[in-house]
């Protein structure tokens, strides 16, 4: 693997569990700041469907030896450079970090063939730059009926847009059409996303 990384090591990102959104918004930041020249090939990838149950294998927080989990939703970093060279940085995964994305991807996501339509995951990938500014959250969606943290929050201040507005929700909906960036079903995701080399010298022939 290519050793010119984002983000050398893990231990340098914010991470706090949980609020992976957040998580992946200051990696999007973290580039803005020392790497800007690569912003414009960074995307936030949130992961969800309808149902908002969305089964994930290699997860930190999974159960079994496959470490599987079923999440609401997940949101991770990616870095695409070039064709071939497609880079996903998953702070909540057992995967090395980062990780080619076709290998994420079928570790991760296997396939929905084996599973219920309920189950089916889609993708809304925003650019980096959209990200920064658009997305905010006062993390209500992290309170209790009676205003108690289900986890603890960052140390930081929420992450607010211009307008002040949590809006979470509509990175989260799976809707086309609505929200920003693109919504792919997951077969769709690795049409655009993934290039083999051998795709990639006919291409170039």
């Amino acid at each position: 693997m290519a050793t010119d990384f984002l983000f050398p090591k893990i231990a340098d990102c914010s991470y706090v569990s949980c609020y992976c959104e957040e998580n992946v918004w200051k990696l999007c930041e973290q580039v803005k700041r020392t790497r800007p020249e690569e912003l414009a090939t960074c995307y936030a990838v949130f992961v969800s469907n309808e149902g908002r149950t969305v089964p994930l294998w290699r997860q930190k927080a999974g159960r079994g030896d496959d470490q599987v989990v079923i999440w609401d939703y997940h949101v991770f970093f990616m870095h695409n450079p070039s064709p071939n060279r497609c880079l996903v940085f998953d702070l909540d995964t057992t995967l090395p970090f980062p990780t080619y994305f076709h290998k994420y991807v079928t570790e991760t996501f296997r396939s929905d063939l084996a599973l219920r339509p309920e189950h089916h995951r889609f993708f809304r990938v925003i650019p980096a730059d959209t990200y920064l500014i658009e997305f905010s959250s006062d993390r209500r969606h992290m309170r209790r009926p009676d205003g108690s943290w289900i986890k603890p929050p960052p140390s930081y201040p929420p992450i607010l847009s211009n307008t002040n507005m949590h809006c979470l929700g509509d990175f989260i909906c799976m809707s086309a059409g609505k929200g920003p960036g693109a919504v792919y079903s997951l077969s769709e995701f690795v049409h655009n996303f993934y290039k083999s080399p051998n795709m990639v010298a006919q291409n170039n022939k």
